[in-house]
């Protein structure tokens, strides 16, 4: 099976693609989008709208040419020094698990602390522990950059693994739940 990794960003998102074959991932591809930080016709700062149809454009074509068996995408986190950046990686986020539903692609959401876990036993690894564990992982001669390729390849590491035991993340198995609301007998015979 192959699984496609992706690290959101508005500014740069990482994709890294394995394939699990026995017992070990194969790296088959990885690199990164880097968003137009100006709008090429008028030489102003690029609006997200902008980026964002650039980014849905740069995952269909990539979800196109890989035909991945599944896409793993790193769940939103919100860290409270800068709560801006989860707004702008929820729409990130959007984008690409759009363009993944509607390629018909099965996803699983990961949360980054679950991958750093996986990959390095620390669900608080920085961002140089994660590049040392990937680099390591696939004997690579020098660390992967930028860090959004390690990250990406981590999370599509992870999701591979997790197919590999049996294990399914939420977002493909769970069914939705629905509220059930049972009134009192008192309320009912009013």
């Amino acid at each position: 099976m192959t699984f496609l990794g992706i690290d959101p960003g508005l500014r740069i998102t990482g994709y890294g693609c394995v394939r699990f074959g026995r017992d070990r991932a194969a790296l088959v591809e990885a690199g990164v989008f880097r968003l137009a930080r100006t709008d090429h016709e008028t030489g102003d700062t690029a609006s997200v709208s902008k980026r964002l149809v650039e980014l849905d454009k740069d995952v269909r074509a990539l979800i196109a040419r890989l035909k991945p068996s599944c896409v793993a995408v790193e769940g939103l986190f919100a860290h409270t020094a800068h709560p801006a950046t989860a707004m702008v990686m929820g729409h990130a986020r959007g984008v690409i698990l759009l363009a993944i539903a509607q390629a018909g692609v099965p996803v699983v959401e990961l949360k980054p602390a679950e991958v750093k876990k996986f990959l390095t036993g620390s669900g608080r690894a920085e961002k140089g522990q994660m590049q040392r564990a990937v680099q390591e992982y696939f004997r690579l001669p020098e660390l992967p950059k930028p860090p959004d390729v390690a990250d990406a390849l981590a999370i599509a590491l992870c999701a591979a693994e997790r197919s590999r035991l049996g294990l399914h993340a939420p977002a493909l198995t769970a069914k939705p739940k629905r509220a059930r609301r049972t009134l009192p007998a008192d309320v009912l015979n009013r």
